[in-house]
């Protein structure tokens, strides 16, 4: 043991000698600040000419700020970390760095906040790459067109409001009528579809929180899905930069050539955070007393969604943001600029909602740009002429609030839409395989469901899902074998005439 101990010491005084032979004093010089003042999330600095925006601040007592607004004489830092003796006088220096979250494959199944600290007990997560929380959106060159479906495995969007890999698709409605719930059903449907999830909760409640966990792991969904939180306790730095470090977790995977879905719930909210420091910061407010480059951040984050060509890894980024309306007025201020930003949106009707009718999707108000384009071309044919018939039906129950006559053609229209509307009612958290989606398509288009009671509906759905188990349908099977097929699974129709 003694001379492996002498090795040891000889080679720790070469080294040090080593560093001493090389070692030539030069003049340092550093930038320092100091705190003015300090209170809601926001420190006033003083000094610090070079600093920059979204510059990293580290103060002399452990606290962490980010440079979020200049002044003449006034440097404005949100803050990132906040100790009790963080006050005015303290000494601030400059970092030198911007905001970088670790990312790679050892996020799946972890709960962080956005600077990438564990919230769920385990150690740090290991990573393959610090990616930048701001970064540029791939340029134009660099994408392809939508051209693979996501499914959502809810009835009424994977056939009417199609989503694709890569699009940016709104969901939006008053609260309380299950934006979230669609949201976590399509987490929970990319089960075994090699896709990566991120789900990112800003300034919700810690028992929402905790209730969203818990669903995500009870389902299974947990083991593929980063959960990002920023709860409404934390500082409003956090709460302002979640949706920028699930973006840039998505973003990793996107760049390796792996296909992710992220979703902001609820940007609403973001919104309202980003107003609050802003207003702090004395910037002139505008409309709704919003800051006017509200619209800017939310499409930087928003521009990042996109599905990148063969040449770029292939990869995509689907992002489903989370919007709250007022009464339903969807032209209000933050709406009106999401869904410009956006591909589309899907649109949650309070009166749908207290009809019985869930998901509460108004079909009027929905609207899906894109992803029509990645639709599978025999669930797109089956879907189009299943639309026509709702929306004639929608159209013509308006007569029978008033106890009008109807001719027969009609009273028989109306009664197929009153079914299908039956069929397209569905559950939270139990999303259905697509080839499901083209079973009961089939079903309705061939009249099959045309003269059966209301409440026979959901034990024919049923027998439908139970079909398919032990069958080999596929969506490219001939329309033919999908008719003896759907035929055999409901036959005796029970209630049929």
């Amino acid at each position: 043991m003694i001379p492996a101990t002498a090795d040891v010491k000889d080679s720790l005084l070469e080294r040090q000698a080593d560093w001493l032979e090389r070692y030539r004093p030069t003049l340092r010089v550093s930038e320092r600040g100091s705190v003015v003042s300090v209170g809601d999330g926001i420190a006033w600095i003083s000094g610090l000419p070079s600093a920059a925006m979204d510059d990293i601040l580290s103060f002399e007592d452990g606290s962490r700020a980010m440079v979020f607004d200049l002044t003449e004489t006034l440097i404005g830092a949100v803050l990132l970390h906040e100790t009790k003796a963080l006050g005015a006088g303290t000494r601030v220096e400059l970092t030198g760095r911007t905001l970088n979250i670790a990312a790679g494959n050892s996020l799946p199944g972890r709960v962080i906040d956005p600077l990438g600290t564990p919230l769920d007990g385990g150690t740090r997560p290991t990573h393959t790459r610090w990616q930048p929380l701001e970064a540029a959106s791939p340029p134009i060159v660099a994408r392809d067109f939508v051209h693979e479906p996501l499914y959502t495995g809810i009835k009424i969007i994977d056939t009417l409001i199609p989503i694709g890999k890569g699009q940016r698709q709104l969901l939006i409605g008053d609260e309380g009528l299950g934006r979230s719930s669609i949201a976590l059903d399509t987490v929970i449907n990319q089960r075994g579809k090699d896709i990566y999830c991120v789900y990112v909760l800003v300034g919700q409640k810690r028992s929402t929180v905790v209730s969203t966990i818990e669903l995500l792991r009870e389902y299974g969904a947990l083991e593929y899905t980063t959960v990002i939180v920023a709860e409404a306790s934390s500082l409003p730095g956090l709460q302002h930069l979640a949706p920028f470090a699930g973006c840039a977790v998505a973003e990793y995977w996107m760049q390796q050539g792996r296909d992710t879905l992220v979703v902001y719930d609820d940007l609403s909210t973001h919104a309202k955070i980003y107003r609050e420091l802003s207003l702090l910061l004395r910037r002139p407010p505008g409309r709704e007393a919003y800051p006017g480059d509200i619209f800017s951040v939310h499409a930087r984050l928003l521009e990042r969604a996109t599905c990148l060509d063969a040449a770029h890894g292939g990869g995509s980024m689907t992002a489903l943001p989370i919007i709250e309306t007022q009464q339903g007025e969807i032209a209000a201020y933050i709406p009106t600029n999401l869904i410009s930003i956006t591909d589309g949106q899907i649109y949650l009707e309070r009166n749908l909602f207290a009809g019985g009718f869930r998901p509460a999707i108004d079909i009027r108000r929905s609207v899906s740009r894109i992803g029509g384009q990645a639709q599978h071309p025999r669930v797109k044919e089956e879907a189009g002429r299943m639309k026509l018939d709702y929306l004639q039906f929608l159209e013509l129950e308006v007569f029978t609030r008033f106890g009008a006559r109807l001719e027969a053609s009609m009273e028989a229209a109306i009664r197929r839409g009153r079914v299908l509307r039956e069929i397209l009612k569905q559950e939270r958290f139990s999303p259905l395989p697509e080839a499901f989606q083209m079973a009961w398509l089939v079903a309705f288009n061939d009249s099959l469901f045309d003269t059966v009671e209301l409440e026979s509906i959901p034990q024919l759905l049923a027998d439908l899902e139970g079909g398919l188990q032990h069958a080999s349908m596929t969506l490219d099977s001939p329309r033919d074998q999908w008719e003896k097929a759907v035929s055999a699974w409901l036959a005796p129709v029970p209630g049929e005439s």
